[in-house]
């Protein structure tokens, strides 16, 4: 394996490559071509916009900022859905050197008034009356918030009106002045770890990876007709990229402000492309898996499942597959594949994930259909969103790719990923010591994030630093490969794994209810239940059971989720236990739950018994199996690796033995009916201890 890769640029930005210049060029060059759609709220049908009628939009709306005082600098808030009126507005402040300050339309009055009080922006937008009425009582309190407006009510109207006074020369200078390496947005963090921080990224930070782009995926990105329906919210990172990428080549922005309708907006706007978080794939094929039921049409569906997998691997490696199996895809293609081709929109041919792993069998099943590639990418809000991606020519799935050109990757002595290259911000605003505690002098951004590169130069995520779980018997675990697996189950929302500090690992479980109903349904069983009933259904759980059965398959049993707890409700934004981008904030989650964690998952059974006696003399020796371990630690770093290898082998089987220990003490007594449940390596073990 390498540790670190990189390579030279294909295409080297200069100083006049701003943002706005992605779309000054296109129109000019090509005035009358479709740029963008949306949808009117009155017909409900799409809008078609050309590329000089935006640039013009995009002008006098420049100007407008310009006559209330906007200069290089001024901060300028964004608070609303995704919306082509925010598009308008992005490009026209990066046209005037105006520093955009988007706030998620998710974002609670404490938090939008939190970043508003930091950036102090002199301008602010709502999306809608709601947002605009929380701005207009922040400004209240924040008096340098003199202007504020509202999309839905004429905002980019009113601007122009005011913008009449101030002259094209005017403009044109003003755009003259700005440069690639000024200040374009200042983009707060999900704060999944911690308080948000606001990165702070140039123009040059988004377009050396938009002109890069075009040069490793010119056919998903760059070449014409490529469509794209946008309906990420553009306060994230990937949104912004992804809009710059079709507006400066030749695709057009379909702006929708969420996935509430993603279906019918497939079908109506017909994307060649489409950008997502995981959830969004995984929703899409447990949809099919439970329209298929668990009839003949669901044995159809999973033996098609299987065959597609094994399809995308054969393709991957550059087999032949025999005769059988070519019939074998004729017929799934004709039957499965059709309703997914149906469903995703004729057009469509990139699928493009990123934000958080994804199960490869999944990627492997959406390869495996003809005509659709699915692509992975790694990134962050301090790269300007993906900064590792598969490549058109260079696609391995399970990996998130190569660097782009340009861009370079490393790996530090405990796996910790670091990034450089010409996308990596300028710092965290008003925040210098946090700053250097993540970005060298020398360029590389440690990204916190843990993995390893292939020697092919293909990066491998394996969890988050920060994340690592140490259990009581000193086993490190990446909770992301047993969350990602247990995730596979078409009912679960969200999974959490646990056990920091804690005698083994567990697991806290959310449901989708949808798909949990629809699941009961085709069951036969009864789905008026409430969804405390569902948290605690033996069916339920034993389902879920399956999807914990298989993550364990891959790792140890010291590593493995020995028991699990299904809540009755879903995280959320409101309780802080999701992101906007629809991240687990972790932190949360297990603050949140403690108590329940501690009483469902580790509480101890039948405290009042004696402790066994096996379990005495475990117990006794702990202490001193401790200080032995220890002090092999001390001297690990000259042992050889068998003998490195043996000891852990020891250390694993005394966890192996306290375990058996306190199945031993429990073996009598009944399991609880609750939320939690034993995974079925535990019940074996004192099935066997009994008989």
């Amino acid at each position: 394996m390498l540790r670190e890769y990189g390579l030279d640029n294909k295409y080297v930005t200069t100083d006049d490559d701003t943002v706005y210049q992605l779309l000054s060029k296109r129109a000019l060059e090509r005035p009358d071509e479709l740029i963008a759609q949306f949808k009117d709220p009155q017909t409900n049908q799409w809008v078609d916009v050309m590329a000089g009628e935006m640039l013009a939009q995009v002008r006098s709306v420049a100007k407008g900022l310009m006559a209330i005082g906007a200069r290089p600098g001024t901060m300028v808030a964004i608070y609303s859905a995704t919306s082509y009126e925010w598009g308008v507005m992005d490009f026209a402040c990066a046209s005037i050197g105006a520093v955009s300050v988007p706030i998620y339309e998710t974002d609670s009055q404490k938090q939008a008034d939190s970043i508003i009080t930091e950036v102090q922006p002199a301008i602010a937008f709502g999306g809608d009356e709601n947002h605009t009425h929380t701005l207009e009582r922040i400004a209240e309190q924040v008096k340098c918030l003199r202007h504020v407006f509202n999309f839905e009510n004429g905002a980019l109207e009113a601007l122009i009106d005011y913008g009449e006074s101030v002259s094209e020369d005017e403009l044109d200078a003003a755009i003259g002045r700005v440069r690639a390496d000024d200040l374009l947005t200042i983009v707060f963090t999900s704060g999944s770890t911690g308080k948000p921080k606001g990165a702070m990224l140039s123009h040059r930070n988004f377009t050396h990876i938009v002109k890069n782009g075009y040069e490793i995926l010119p056919e998903m990105l760059y070449d014409a007709p490529n469509r794209l329906l946008l309906f990420l919210p553009l306060a994230h990172c990937f949104a912004r990229y992804i809009q710059y990428v079709a507006i400066g080549g030749y695709g057009v922005v379909g702006y929708v402000p969420d996935a509430k309708h993603l279906l019918a907006d497939l079908r109506g706007f017909k994307p060649t492309y489409l950008l997502g978080v995981p959830r969004v794939f995984e929703k899409v094929y447990n949809a099919a898996s439970q329209k298929a039921g668990a009839g003949i049409r669901g044995h159809i569906f999973a033996n098609a499942v299987d065959h597609f997998v094994s399809w995308s691997k054969m393709m991957s490696e550059h087999k032949h597959p025999g005769p059988m199996m070519r019939i074998k895809h004729s017929f799934y293609m004709s039957t499965v594949a059709s309703s997914f081709r149906s469903a995703l929109g004729p057009n469509l041919r990139y699928l493009a994930c990123g934000g958080a792993p994804i199960n490869p069998d999944l990627v492997h099943f959406f390869n495996g259909i003809d005509d659709i590639t699915f692509i992975q990418g790694y990134g962050m809000t301090e790269t300007a969103a993906p900064m590792i991606v598969n490549w058109q020519k260079a696609n391995r799935v399970g990996s998130v790719g190569r660097p782009g050109p340009g861009m370079a990757v490393r790996t530090a002595d405990d796996g910790e990923i670091e990034v450089k290259g010409p996308n990596v911000f300028l710092g965290y605003y008003k925040n210098p010591e946090l700053t250097d505690e993540v970005l060298e002098p020398s360029g590389w951004l440690h990204t916190g994030d843990l993995g390893y590169i292939d020697d092919d130069g293909f990066l491998y995520i394996t969890g988050r630093k920060k994340d690592l779980i140490i259990t009581a018997g000193g086993k490190n675990v990446s909770p992301a490969p047993l969350e990602s697996a247990i995730s596979e189950c078409p009912i679960v929302s969200h999974v959490v794994v646990v056990g920091d500090n804690k005698p083994f690992i567990g697991a806290v479980v959310t449901l989708d209810e949808e798909m949990t109903r629809s699941w009961l349904d085709n069951q036969g069983m009864p789905t008026n239940l409430s969804m405390d009933d569902l948290a605690h259904s033996d069916g339920v759980h034993a389902f879920i059971q399956q999807y914990v059965d298989k993550a364990n398959a891959n790792v140890s049993r010291a590593e493995s989720v020995r028991k699990f707890i299904v809540l009755p409700s879903d995280f959320s934004i409101e309780e802080g236990t999701l992101t906007p981008s629809q991240k687990v904030v972790r932190p949360k989650v297990l603050s949140t739950y403690s108590e329940l964690i501690d009483a469902e998952l580790y509480a101890p059974k039948n405290a009042a018994r004696p402790v066994p006696v096996s379990m005495q003399i475990i117990e006794s020796t702990s202490e001193t199996v401790k200080k032995a371990s220890q002090a092999v630690q001390h001297t690990a770093e000259t042992v050889t690796p068998k003998v490195r290898q043996a000891f852990d082998n020891v250390q694993e089987r005394f966890e192996e033995l306290q375990q058996h220990g306190r199945s031993d003490e429990a073996s009598s007594a009944k399991p609880e009916h609750g939320a939690s449940t034993t995974t079925n390596s535990d019940s074996s073990e004192q099935n066997t201890k009994e008989q």
